[in-house]
C-alpha cells in the first residue's frame, strides 16, 4: 500500500487521473498493470480501466439502488451484453455478497445505498471495485469525507487486501499521521514535484513536514 501524500494543489489527484488517461501526459511516461498509458488508444484504455479499481471520496455510489445492485456494477465490463441490461448471473451475486461480507456489510445487501453511513458506504465502494478483480486498486482521498475513526478502519481495510491479495493500493492522503499509520511506502508530492519516496518505516513527521511548508498559499483545487 502506497501512500500519495501532499497539501492540496500538490497534484495528487492530476497524478491519480493521469494513471488512467483522464488526465493529459505531457512528458515523460505512465506505466499501469503493464500498460504503457502514454500511447493507448480509446479501445486500450477501456481495458485498462477494467482492471483497475478505483475508490473516491463522495463514494460515487447509485443511491436508490440497492448496495447489491451497486456492487454488481462493478461487473458490468465483463457481463456481456444480456447482464448489462440487468440480468447479473448467480455467481456474480454470490461473489457480490462474499465481498460484502469481506467488508463487513453483507447484513445490508438489500439495503438502498442512500441509507447507509459515510463509512459503509465507502465499504461499498471498495467491494464494487474488487468485483471487477483488480490489478491494482486506486483510492483517491477515500476517508476525507470520513472522521478518523472511519477512515482508520476504512485505509486498514485497504492494506488488507493490498497485503492479502496481493493487489497494489495507490491511496491519496492529505493526512500525515494517516499515512504514516496505514502505508508501506510514502511518496510525497509538492508543487507538481515529487519530493519524498521511500519505506513509511524509514521516514518520521519531520522528514514529510517540508511537504506542507507553504500550504496556507496552496490552490483549493488540487492540480
Amino acid at each position: 500500500m502506497v501512500a500519495l501524500l501532499g497539501a492540496s494543489g500538490s497534484g495528487k489527484s492530476t497524478l491519480m487521473r493521469s494513471l488512467t488517461g483522464f488526465a493529459p501526459i505531457s512528458a515523460g511516461t505512465v506505466r499501469v498493470a503493464g500498460h504503457d498509458v502514454t500511447n493507448l488508444g480509446r479501445g486500450e484504455l477501456r481495458t485498462l480501466r477494467s482492471g483497475v479499481g478505483q475508490v473516491f471520496q463522495q463514494f460515487n455510489l447509485i443511491p436508490r439502488l440497492s448496495v447489491m445492485t451497486n456492487v454488481l456494477t462493478g461487473a458490468l465490463h465483463g457481463a456481456g451484453p444480456i447482464n448489462l441490461a440487468g440480468g447479473f448471473t448467480g455467481a456474480h451475486r454470490r461473489r457480490a455478497l462474499e465481498l460484502l461480507d469481506r467488508v463487513g456489510i453483507a447484513h445490508k445487501a438489500s439495503a438502498p445505498a442512500r441509507s447507509l453511513s459515510g463509512g459503509q458506504q465507502q465499504r461499498v465502494a471498495i467491494a464494487r471495485a474488487l468485483m471487477q478483480q483488480p490489478t491494482v486498486i486506486l483510492a483517491d482521498e477515500p476517508v476525507a469525507s470520513l472522521d478518523p475513526r472511519l477512515a482508520g478502519s476504512v485505509l486498514d481495510l485497504l492494506r488488507e487486501i493490498a497485503t492479502q491479495d496481493g493487489i497494489p493500493v495507490l491511496v491519496s492522503l492529505h493526512v500525515l499521521p494517516l499515512a504514516l499509520a496505514h502505508s508501506d511506502r510514502i511518496v510525497g508530492l509538492r508543487h507538481g514535484e515529487m519530493l519524498v519516496s521511500g519505506a513509511t518505516s524509514g521516514l518520521d513527521a519531520a522528514a514529510l513536514e517540508a511537504l506542507y511548508d507553504d500550504e496556507e498559499h496552496g490552490d483549493d483545487d488540487d492540480h
